[in-house]
């Protein structure tokens, strides 16, 4: 499969922030989940990408080419969904149409129609009255109508409610089906990415943690949980991190270090992405090198 993004030792310095060597790579037909808490630096990160700061060393390519100096042209292929209004507010969804056609030479009037009527969006309404989810899927329809074949997404269900999400994650699924597409999506609801992301880079700390197969992550690491007489045992398995609670313990390792593990008052559970942010975050044990 061809690359369709790629960052190469990315650093960008602010007072008290960086992007410290951030490098990954994200190849078509493939949804790629962007997680880190909030000021981990996601937004910074698609900034760079998008040539709107300029980082202080690295390199960033887009469909084979380097970005620096070429976005301009790039751009007629990427797809923007954002956590915010970036429409018309007094004009209609058909209105807001025909005011970004002209930007776009591959826009397609046909196919956001298509969009519209798939997305169950309203050509007439003023999108000042659209709801925050209806105004993603706009973003999105208008994103599909030009062509894009990277989607860049930041938060975009960021405060939306669970049918919303749903509907937004499975409209994903389908884009996705076109395997010239990739999708690019940044949140710090990782639920969603469990759903439909093929990958998942988490960066902490302007550094990035990890950037692998989400399933594989999901299997790599395990949830322990036992009475605090079954401590020593998991204590000698050596576990990324492990905390007293209420009723025993918590413990977070390596799925191949507890396998030695057989003691029958241990429940062993397979973590979410939130869990393995948090142990990970919080232990930094992650790093990619």
């Amino acid at each position: 499969m061809e690359t369709i993004m790629e960052l190469n030792h990315v650093c960008k310095t602010f007072k008290g922030f960086a992007l410290k060597d951030v490098s990954f790579s994200l190849k078509k037909g493939f949804i790629m989940g962007f997680i880190g808490a909030n000021g981990a630096g996601k937004s910074t990160t698609i900034r760079c990408i998008l040539d709107l700061i300029h980082p202080n060393s690295g390199e960033i390519f887009l469909f084979g080419e380097k970005a620096n100096g070429n976005l301009q042209a790039l751009k007629q292929r990427i797809g923007f969904v954002f956590d915010q209004d970036v429409f018309f507010s007094a004009l209609t969804v058909a209105g807001n149409a025909r005011v970004i056609a002209p930007f776009y030479k591959n826009w397609d009037q046909a196919a956001f129609r298509n969009y519209c009527e798939r997305f169950d969006l309203p050509l007439d309404k003023k999108v000042k009255d659209l709801s925050k989810g209806t105004k993603m899927k706009l973003a999105l329809a208008v994103a599909l109508s030009h062509h894009a074949e990277l989607i860049i997404m930041d938060e975009p269900t960021s405060g939306l409610d669970p049918i919303f999400r749903k509907e937004l994650l499975d409209s994903l699924l389908d884009v996705i089906q076109d395997e010239n597409k990739a999708i690019f999506f940044s949140t710090h609801l990782t639920a969603d990415l469990e759903k439909v992301a093929d990958y998942i880079t988490f960066i902490h700390n302007g550094e990035i943690m990890l950037s692998e197969e989400t399933d594989q992550l999901l299997e790599r690491y395990v949830l322990i949980r036992g009475p605090k007489a079954s401590m020593t045992a998991v204590q000698a398995i050596t576990p990324i991190a492990m905390k007293q609670t209420a009723f025993g313990f918590e413990s977070f390792a390596e799925s191949v270090s507890a396998r030695t593990l057989h003691a029958a008052d241990l429940a062993l559970e397979r973590p979410t992405l939130e869990d393995i942010m948090y142990y990970l975050g919080k232990t930094g044990r992650g790093q990619v090198k």
